[in-house]
């Protein structure tokens, strides 16, 4: 069904407590499919190491999966953390899942490793700060812009050289490549659900710079977003205690499967965790369908977004996907 308003959705493959990572990695296909018929535009995968709570570290793997059981909406990657790859290796993967789902792949790009330090060392990652080089060779491997004359890697043809490279998002979380994105004329997301930074600030200096291209002859800012949505405001909160102990640990290290409700509940808060869950749950939306799109749409306004991406991290499977639908049906055209 059509929707009034672009969503869209980021999956990050949370594992449940007591749950297995393959399972939660097969269940992919049922929320893109819901996802797709509901009208959602997007649905994107994070690349992420090392994380017995999330399970999407091969999201080129999961990209070609969900494209091949649905037909029209875009599966891409928010996203490839570029410096754990090769350039041509992420061109060639890129334009071989282009050339298999013609028009629906996006390629999202992050500098952040997505992983601990001994991760990354496994990973053979570079330094971020390699970044600004890798993204150009990048973008030469895909046809976009062209090596030097001089330049070493000129002569290699990537493959396949008849398919091109999808569309090039930056991802950000602190406004700092927002600039950059624009005046290299790409598409630029905003991780909201994450970061306490604005995102106004970084989308008014991405739209203020912003050169047009062949993928994006307009800007298009994303706006990432943690919600959870379900018929009473009650149960939203109650779902939502799962990503409260979550978030915790995470900012602790601890990487672990996602707790029940009742685990999270039941633990123990200190008053100095109690007020880190309250920061957190100001940039998150908890609550039904009418307060959740009051919400998006405070954000949206406050932002300057061009669409929202939702990601949901539920302990409960069947939870997470009526959270997505409540979500569209109160957005229905």
């Amino acid at each position: 069904m059509p929707l009034s308003f672009p969503l869209s959705v980021l999956d990050l493959v949370p594992v449940p407590e007591g749950g297995s990572a393959a399972e939660a990695l097969r269940r992919t296909v049922e929320l893109a499919g819901l996802a797709e018929r509901l009208g959602y535009a997007r649905y994107w995968f994070a690349e992420h190491h090392g994380m017995p709570s999330v399970a999407s570290a091969a999201p080129e793997i999961l990209i070609g999966h969900v494209a091949s059981a649905t037909t029209r909406i875009h599966v891409g990657a928010g996203g490839i953390m570029l410096p754990n790859h090769a350039p041509l290796k992420v061109a060639e993967l890129f334009r071989t899942l282009a050339a298999l789902h013609p028009g629906r792949i996006d390629l999202g790009l992050g500098r952040a490793p997505g992983s601990d330090g001994m991760a990354s060392r496994a990973l053979h990652a570079s330094d971020g700060h390699e970044f600004p080089v890798q993204l150009t060779e990048l973008q030469a491997f895909g046809g976009t812009r062209a090596f030097p004359a001089s330049h070493p890697y000129r002569a290699i043809q990537p493959m396949p050289g008849d398919a091109p490279l999808p569309p090039i998002w930056l991802l950000g979380s602190s406004g700092a490549s927002a600039q950059w994105a624009g005046s290299l004329g790409l598409g630029y997301s905003f991780a909201s659900h994450f970061s306490p930074t604005p995102a106004g600030p970084a989308f008014r200096a991405y739209r203020d710079s912003f050169q047009p291209s062949a993928a994006f002859p307009r800007p298009h800012a994303v706006l990432g977003l943690a919600a959870v949505c379900a018929e009473t405001e009650a149960e939203a909160d109650r779902l939502a205690a799962t990503m409260d102990l979550a978030w915790l640990r995470i900012r602790r290290g601890e990487f672990l499967p996602l707790p029940s409700p009742e685990t999270a509940l039941a633990y123990p808060y200190s008053a100095q965790e109690r007020e880190v869950l309250r920061e957190y749950r100001s940039r998150t939306l908890v609550g039904t369908p009418a307060q959740l799109r009051a919400g998006i749409e405070q954000r949206v306004r406050d932002s300057g977004a061009d669409e929202v991406m939702i990601t949901s991290n539920l302990y409960d499977h069947a939870a997470r996907l009526r959270s997505y639908e409540l979500l569209a049906q109160v957005f229905a055209a």
